[in-house]
């Protein structure tokens, strides 16, 4: 039997049988355990092939070009022999046909032709903690103990390509952006194919350019407009797609006072013309407090010619802080701008989100009122949980940089919550976490973009967020958006913080090296800890104590002890944390997606040339059923308030998606009472405005279920969800 051929199996079977209840309504769970075991039976073990021993195994790898030789040289065989033994010795079984077809389908490394397995979940466990060991033969055993546990999940390129021969980058996603000239705009144009090429979504600040009917130098024209570059980013991501292995992914973003804002929107639009229409791009726009004002008043609001506000200010129209200076560039007779009334547009945005699950939304003065980087944040990525600084780049007419910026690359990972808070020692998970993620960084070189070079170079950025949290939740019979579950949401995500921050004060340490620009940071004059060393962030009812019995909960002493090491010796990443929405990798580790609610108790999943596979979500039974409520018929304020919880503590941001029926169950929102209950935009406005209120940075998608059980805005980002 080949991989390819698929046809006399029975595990698809089994596993359709999920979906299909017993007479008094039980749902067969056992019927994936069923389907699982007869994937390892009929797919895995005749496909599977084998050696006579480790060694001969590993020279067999090498010297076919599969894995690389060079990380494993800094090893002993002894060591990778006594690694892999530990790995062997604890049992590692796959809980669901799900984690087990899907790290198969997609992760394990197979032949050349594609029809026999190379490895199983040790094999590349094992790789992963070899590789990012980096020759470290302690941190190798750590890290080989945390992903067989999977406490610790790296993000899809970094699980999927470590220690491969042939591989792509290691990296999830890239931010850049534009400046306002041609040499600029091609450019980016090119980064975008460069960049897609070798994996991961970009995303694209397109604020600083230009309107539609601004002048051009040097000649007697007007420019076009963000829309057109929109349409050639589309065809480059079309392009660019690995050999047809990958859709090319982009998302780009806009101001919501730039003059092209409302055809930015209208280019999603159902009855677009196609002339406009894109069909792949995501669109973010970024929103500063002042936005919030005027739509709240219903005022009149002013957009601004970027051009002319860049003659003015003399920084991009991105740099310049809107909410402060709004008053003065509408008073400012050399600014062109046009007015249109601000409750307006946000009821189109609701509209678009509606029709289309975009625009993301980034709360941008939100962002950078608690940014403790000196600098600016200016947009998002692929799915709005990166931001970090940048600084414009200048490009001339031979395309290379007279001043090179910094721009974005995420080096990203996942903890386990189920898994981490039954591990044995919370901060030393953490810190081999940090040290995994940081050898990311270390060894990423993305020459095709200097910019992005340089922005990884000197940040050392990572990306540590988590995944399972609403099976937490359901395991310790919390309800999602409960009381207890956001006072333990908080308690978790403040010793993520801490533990990461102790991570990075030691590597610092330990290479007396800091990022660039740290001594101008509030970390280095100690103003970022004031909160923590003046309050107590442990928990405080009984329930979510006995959560954390056992689990160190750091006091104001310990913030105040980590504060002075920082002050001291520095910190070596300038970001540490995000939240990515995760996607198959936390089905290989049988976690709910990200800290999201659950969509269903069994999912359906669509599966390229399978059809449907059916997953129960991870930990069902009787005893949790009650608990797993889905995300559409939650009171979406309550997601709301466990992301609001978990942002207190991230330095970055969390991709957090609204989940909304197009027929707003009775009762669920006081407002809908003596409304029509069809879902609209004022609901949507309400709940993005209730967010802002909250200290959300950013919203991802709006899905939305129809009556007609389709979903509107689901996401397509593979290479970003982690």
């Amino acid at each position: 039997m080949s991989l390819k051929d698929q046809k006399d199996v029975s595990y698809f079977l089994l596993n359709n049988e999920i979906n299909i209840p017993t007479k008094d309504g039980k749902i067969r769970l056992e019927k994936d355990q069923e389907a699982l075991a007869a994937f390892i039976k009929e797919n895995v073990i005749p496909n599977t092939v084998t050696f006579d021993s480790l060694p001969a195994r590993l020279d067999y790898l090498v010297k076919n070009n599969y894995i690389e030789a060079e990380f494993l040289k800094k090893y002993t065989n002894d060591f990778i022999e006594r690694l892999y033994q530990y790995l062997k010795e604890q049992n590692f079984h796959f809980k669901s046909f799900m984690a087990a077809y899907k790290f198969y389908a997609q992760y394990a490394l197979k032949t050349n032709d594609g029809n026999q397995y190379l490895e199983g979940y040790i094999d590349r466990t094992a790789m992963n903690a070899l590789f990012l060991a980096d020759g470290n033969e302690e941190l190798a055993m750590n890290l080989a103990d945390e992903l067989i546990h999977q406490r610790f999940q790296p993000a899809t390129p970094t699980f999927l390509n470590a220690g491969k021969k042939r591989r792509g980058e290691l990296i999830s996603c890239f931010l850049i952006q534009t400046t306002d000239d041609m040499d600029s705009i091609g450019r980016t144009i090119n980064s975008a194919l460069q960049l897609s090429k070798i994996g991961g979504g970009v995303g694209i600040n397109l604020t600083n350019l230009r309107a539609a009917g601004d002048p051009i130098k040097h000649i007697q024209g007007a420019a076009s407009g963000v829309m057109p570059v929109m349409k050639l980013l589309e065809d480059s991501f079309t392009y660019s797609n690995q050999l047809g292995q990958r859709q090319g992914a982009g998302v780009v973003y806009l101001s919501v006072f730039h003059p092209d804002i409302i055809d930015f929107l209208s280019v999603k639009k159902e009855n677009a013309d196609e002339k406009i229409r894109v069909n792949t791009l995501s669109l973010g726009i970024t929103l500063p407090d002042k936005f919030y004002e005027l739509a709240q008043n219903d005022q009149e609001m002013y957009l601004f010619s970027p051009y002319d506000v860049e003659r003015e200010y003399g920084v991009p129209f991105s740099y310049v802080d809107i909410t402060k200076e709004y008053d003065n560039m509408v008073a400012n007779e050399n600014i062109k701008k046009k007015k249109i009334n601000a409750r307006d547009l946000e009821t189109e945005i609701g509209k678009l989100q509606q029709e289309s699950g975009y625009p993301y939304i980034l709360n941008i003065d939100t962002a950078n009122r608690v940014n403790p980087i000196d600098g600016k944040i200016v947009m998002s990525n692929l799915c709005s949980e990166i931001m970090q600084v940048q600084t414009p780049s200048i490009i001339n007419d031979l395309q290379e940089y007279e001043k090179l910026g910094t721009d974005i690359s995420c080096n990203l990972g996942s903890t386990n919550v189920v898994n981490l808070m039954n591990g044995s020692d919370f901060g030393k998970s953490i810190d081999s976490m940090v040290r995994a993620l940081t050898y990311v960084t270390d060894e990423s070189k993305i020459d095709v973009v200097p910019s992005i070079r340089r922005g990884n170079d000197l940040s050392h950025s990572i990306g540590l967020g988590a995944m399972g949290l609403h099976s937490y939740f359901a395991l310790n019979h919390m309800y999602y958006g409960s009381k207890e579950s956001v006072e333990f949401t908080g308690v978790y995500f403040m010793l993520l913080n801490y533990w990461t921050l102790v991570a990075s004060n030691k590597i610092a340490k330990e290479r007396n090296k800091s990022f660039y620009n740290f001594e101008n940071s509030k970390y280095a004059d100690g103003s970022y800890f004031d909160k923590y060393t003046s309050a107590d962030w442990g928990p405080k009812s009984d329930k979510v104590k006995g959560l954390f019995e056992g689990i160190f909960v750091p006091s104001e002493a310990d913030w105040e002890a980590l504060k002075e090491s920082v002050m001291k010796y520095g910190l070596y990443h300038q970001n540490r944390m995000a939240v990515a929405p995760n996607g198959s990798t936390s089905y290989i580790g049988d976690a709910t997606a990200g800290i999201f609610p659950i969509v269903s108790r069994i999912e359906e999943r669509q599966e390229a040339k399978i059809g449907t596979i059916f997953y129960p979500v991870p930990y069902l039974s009787n005893d949790t059923l009650p608990y797993y409520e889905s995300a559409y018929d939650i009171d979406m304020r309550k997601e709301i308030d466990i992301f609001a919880e978990a942002q207190k503590h991230v330095d970055q941001s969390l991709s957090m998606t609204m989940f909304m029926r197009s027929t707003i169950p009775e009762g669920l929102y006081e407002w809908k009472n003596g409304r029509s209950s069809k879902m609209s935009t004022r609901d949507l406005t309400i709940l993005r405005n209730y967010a802002y209120h909250k200290g959300i940075k950013s919203i991802y998608y709006v899905r939305t279920f129809t009556d007609n059980d389709d979903t509107v805005g689901a996401n397509e980002c593979e290479s970003c969800v982690i």
